[in-house]
């Protein structure tokens, strides 16, 4: 992944979400990655993508799923052959049974209109629906936003459960490594603002670290230190919409011990500085 390029994804300043118009979209573009989800809807036949090394050919109506630092590519598309979405990683990230999904619901890349109508018909309805609510005054634009996301994503993770039934399981989401996750993800939100180790959790739930490192990465498909960053940086986002607080105190405060990781973790999962992010959405 290091050889691969890194694309910032700038939201803008409503819900952390990005819509491009079919008319803005690159004929092509080379193998890249980055932190935000990516759901391209094809307006055209032919669209042509890479993602994780294969190839898609999307029919009209297709949807292709692309996941957070998932290396991929444009290979060709029509012109005004595709509508895309990109949002960031810490909608999904604020929901445990969607981040305990994940390592299903990666991966899936590609969706058929033909072969499931209602679903990509569904999807591209919800779309369609943040850009209204974006374009409108409403004073709950952002919370409408993320739920028709939340709305997609619950979709597409039922669809997954189905299509993979035979290959889940059984307890996968009822067992007792399920149950530590739980209660570990518990303790790292309601103590992310203090100096927490892996250790640390992992005595607070009764494991040993190494087994608890192992099967945490296993659920959450991300390492303890991404998760405990995530959550810190939502901590962040709500505390830098108070001016009185300056961003040393807003970092601090969330629970980073360093400036220098503060800014690296919140420009990496929100695609903003924290002084860009307070200026949006102040």
């Amino acid at each position: 992944m290091n050889t691969i390029k890194k694309e910032t994804i700038k939201f803008g300043i409503f819900a952390e979400i990005s819509i491009t118009e079919e008319n803005n979209n690159p004929k092509s573009f080379p193998s890249h990655w980055h932190n935000a989800l990516e759901f391209t809807i094809a307006r055209k036949s032919g669209c042509l993508y890479k993602v994780e090394g294969n190839l898609y050919e999307l029919e009209k109506g297709d949807v292709l799923l692309v996941w957070p630092q998932q290396i991929h590519e444009t290979v060709n598309i029509p012109q005004d052959g595709a509508l895309f979405t990109q949002f960031s990683s810490a909608i999904l990230e604020s929901n445990l049974d969607l981040v305990s999904m994940s390592k299903l619901i990666y991966e899936c890349h590609h969706i058929s209109a033909s072969e499931h109508p209602e679903l990509t018909s569904h999807i591209l309805d919800r779309v369609m629906e943040i850009k209204d609510i974006r374009d409108s005054s409403d004073p709950f634009t952002e919370t409408k936003c993320k739920l028709c996301i939340y709305d997609i994503l619950v979709n597409i993770g039922e669809f997954v459960l189905r299509e993979r039934k035979d290959d889940i399981p059984a307890g996968f989401n009822s067992g007792a490594a399920y149950r530590y996750i739980h209660e570990a993800c518990n303790f790292i939100v309601e103590n992310s603002t203090e100096n927490i180790t892996q250790k640390d959790v992992a005595e607070a739930i009764g494991l040993s670290t190494f087994y608890f490192s192992k099967i945490f990465k296993s659920y959450m498909s991300m390492s303890f230190p991404a998760y405990l960053s995530s959550v810190r940086v939502r901590n962040a986002t709500k505390l830098l919409s108070d001016a009185n607080l300056s961003i040393t105190e807003c970092a601090f405060m969330s629970g980073f011990q360093s400036t220098t990781a503060f800014n690296k973790a919140f420009h990496d999962i929100t695609g903003h500085s924290p002084r860009e992010y307070r200026k949006l959405y102040r």
